[in-house]
């Protein structure tokens, strides 16, 4: 694990920061907040610091708790249009760039959350569809 992507950021403490950042956004954000219950908002940044971590080279402790990531199936719950995928992008890009990780750990980051977040995109909104509202 000494060589891995996990290890070259700086481990748990970084993904968590990362995390922590991303959750405390999402409390103020109109769109993304309605999709996180109160009450899962401590095992939401347990599964995506988990599901992070493993996915870089970490700890395997997101498979061994939880199976196979499965992100679109976890995620089909929700409708997740491109206005929602923007605002998470831009939560998470706002997380990633206070952690201030060399370019190359940054821009390959957030290559990976790019393409996971546009990915998880699951439904269209009215505006996207071209449906407009009468007058």
């Amino acid at each position: 694990m000494d060589d891995t992507f996990f290890v070259a950021i700086g481990g748990h403490p970084t993904f968590d920061r990362i995390v922590r950042r991303f959750y405390a956004g999402v409390k103020t954000d109109p769109i993304l907040r309605p999709m996180y219950p109160d009450e899962d908002l401590d095992g939401a940044v347990w599964r995506l610091t988990a599901f992070l971590e493993q996915y870089w080279g970490g700890p395997t402790t997101y498979s061994e708790q939880r199976g196979h990531p499965r992100l679109r199936a976890r995620h089909s719950a929700f409708p997740i249009d491109e206005t929602a995928r923007d605002h998470w992008l831009s939560i998470m890009t706002a997380a990633v760039d206070a952690e201030e990780l060399a370019p190359l750990h940054h821009e390959t980051l957030m290559d990976y959350l790019d393409r996971a977040a546009h990915a998880m995109v699951n439904t269209m909104s009215d505006v996207d569809r071209g449906d407009r509202p009468s007058l």
